[in-house]
């Protein structure tokens, strides 16, 4: 006989909800979300294990699942993964984020014909959830594009515009923990959703009830599901060959895929542009969603313990340069020696170093060729390095350098002023991308570049880190550092919406030992001086509070990220390259300071 279901006394769960919100143990809103699942005929299959958390008081785990709608951020709809809840990746939240985006596409064009692409990472769950999506379009209607293998997120990009699609999803969470995915969400340009089309999906996401879906292997053979993969792979790799600079290859690197998509992509790639002297570090090298031989678990790069281990493997076989790309390989994270003695110390690169050391270097490659012109430009972000723009602009053209944070912004002015004209995008958390056959950061062509930088300073008897110290003797010192603060949950979000506020109501005058002279407010664009003046300020708005502090070029930056529960501190330092004299002093001055600037802004999330 079949299993059967006990009966579920709803009205009894609604009650101990109720109840439960009345004793603080749960949200008011995460009650809401509750009896909408609890009572709703599109979330029954969910019911009997909801009721079963719910008769074993497991409201912290409640109130974390329900306690909001998970959101469209800078990265997509990205969380932890449980099985049900509306602030949890689930078979429910990621199906109504296909259902949504089909529905607002269908809205928008409504004659048809319609066509998505789908690809998907090493993350635990990412093929289960890239069928269903591809189920749910080719239900709808679309005709879907699928990369049937682990490949990266700026590969997907690309496939959309290759193949003119109306849409694509890429199943990731990037960067983030184990236990979470998620799924990008792109429009037809290749570029993650921006207004107005993020807040029209995510309204068909709201509006959702029920989720029609085939079967993934017959949509196949019905033809509905095309396999892309090989062809994708050619037409991906050609566009990134034209990037490619005539610089010397003697060079021995180490690669890392930090247990993600990234080995296909970057090893293809390196080796076809001529590097022979590539190594896989092996213990990153199997596709896992786990993570396991990564410090914390953390594939990031950002992360400089990542490298502790690799490091110690290239100074055993005298290699040069180390990289290394996030999950879905749009990030790059890099560490070289510090001299030319390889066996000697050897250091990381921060994000904001990576955007200078690139972005200066295909600059001058690119104005040796005669291929820089008045027209071009390059575009950045508010949070990333104003070195950046002065080299920049030391080479006559325009930086693009106000843009919210994430790459959907950059690559958003890059179709607003041309992209024929586009050279490079980049921000201070890993990311860039040359050209415009893509719309999102690429950790495999930065890598490349990387490597290429690297030879040629190689050639000319320095070390990158050595490179880096002329930029900054030339264009100005600047330091940079990132403060990760973690808030979770409910209550978590309730501080961050605190200390945010209190930054705008009850901001403080001195940071650091040093004057605030003023204060930047992103969500009114208006600077606030300490006599109460205001003036406008141009830019995005967007949640990002900015405190200008003693001499011009100094100020630190709070954000709340868009993608992980925390807050984010960007502390900026600058010292005119006239005043740069003995620059291993200055870099010991710079870090005392970032440590104070550190301590004062750890005190007022102590305080809130």
């Amino acid at each position: 006989m079949a299993e059967t279901r006990p009966e579920i006394d709803i009205d009894s769960c609604l009650a101990e909800v109720a109840r439960a919100a009345s004793e603080e143990k749960i949200t008011h809103a995460a009650a809401g979300n509750l009896k909408e699942w609890l009572t709703q005929p599109r979330y029954s299959d969910y019911v009997p294990e909801i009721a079963e958390h719910i008769e074993a008081e497991k409201w912290r785990q409640l109130d974390d699942v329900f306690w909001t709608v998970i959101p469209f951020g800078t990265g997509g709809r990205r969380g932890m993964m449980y099985p049900f809840g509306s602030n949890a990746i689930n078979d429910r939240t990621i199906g109504e984020s296909a259902q949504g985006l089909a529905d607002y596409v269908r809205q928008t064009k409504p004659d048809g014909p319609w066509s998505m692409a789908i690809a998907y990472d090493t993350r635990h769950r990412s093929r289960e959830f890239a069928e269903l999506c591809a189920g749910i379009m080719v239900a709808n209607g679309f005709e879907v594009y699928f990369i049937d293998d682990y490949r990266s997120t700026p590969e997907l990009s690309f496939l959309i515009r290759y193949k003119r699609c109306d849409c694509g999803i890429m199943v990731t969470a990037s960067h983030n923990p184990p236990q979470d995915n998620a799924v990008k969400v792109y429009w037809s340009s290749g570029v993650q959703l921006v207004p107005p089309h993020d807040k029209g999906v995510i309204g068909k996401v709201n509006e959702v009830n029920e989720i029609p879906r085939i079967d993934f292997q017959q949509a196949v053979t019905d033809g509905k599901i095309h396999i892309i993969r090989e062809e994708v792979d050619r037409a991906f790799m050609a566009e990134h060959l034209k990037h490619s600079f005539d610089v010397p290859r003697d060079l021995k690197i180490i690669y890392s895929p930090l247990h993600g998509v990234g080995e296909f992509n970057v090893k293809s790639l390196l080796t076809e542009v001529g590097f022979r002297e590539l190594e896989i570090y092996e213990p990153h090298r199997e596709p896992s969603g786990d993570f396991p031989n990564v410090p914390g678990n953390s594939s990031n790069p950002e992360n400089a313990a990542i490298f502790d281990a690799i490091i110690e493997q290239a100074q055993a076989v005298g290699a040069e340069l180390i990289l290394a790309t996030d999950p879905d390989c749009d990030r790059l994270g890099a560490a070289a020696p510090v001299t030319t003695d390889l066996s000697g110390p050897w250091a990381t690169f921060d994000g904001n170093q990576l955007s200078v050391l690139l972005g200066e270097f295909i600059l001058s490659q690119r104005k040796q060729l005669n291929r820089l012109t008045p027209d071009n430009f390059v575009v950045t972000t508010l949070v990333t390095t104003q070195m950046l723009r002065r080299i920049t602009e030391s080479f006559g053209i325009k930086c693009f350098h106000e843009n919210q944070v994430g790459f959907k912004w950059i690559c958003s002015v890059m179709d607003r002023e041309g992209p024929e004209n586009f050279v490079y995008g980049t921000e201070e958390s890993h990311g860039a991308l040359v050209g415009q056959y893509c719309r999102d950061k690429d950790g495999a062509v930065a890598c490349m570049m990387m490597a290429e930088l690297a030879a040629w300073v190689k050639a000319q008897g320095k070390s990158l880190h050595e490179h880096l110290d002329e930029l900054y003797r030339k264009y100005g010192y600047h330091h940079e550092r990132l403060i990760n603060i973690r808030m979770e949950g409910s209550d978590g979000m309730k501080r961050m919406e605190k200390l945010m506020q209190k930054f705008r109501t009850d901001p403080p005058t001195t940071l650091g030992g040093l004057v605030v002279k003023s204060i930047r407010d992103y969500s009114t664009l208006k600077r606030t001086f300490p006599d109460g003046k205001t003036e406008d300020i141009t830019g995005q708005q967007g949640n990002i509070v900015m405190f200008d502090i003693g001499e011009p070029g100094n100020y630190i930056a709070a954000r709340p990220s868009g993608t992980e529960p925390k807050v984010k501190f960007y502390m900026f330092g600058y010292v005119p390259a006239d005043k740069v004299d003995d620059l291993g002093a200055l870099k010991q001055s710079m870090a005392g300071q970032m440590d104070a600037y550190a301590a004062d802004m750890e005190a007022i999330v102590d305080s809130v």
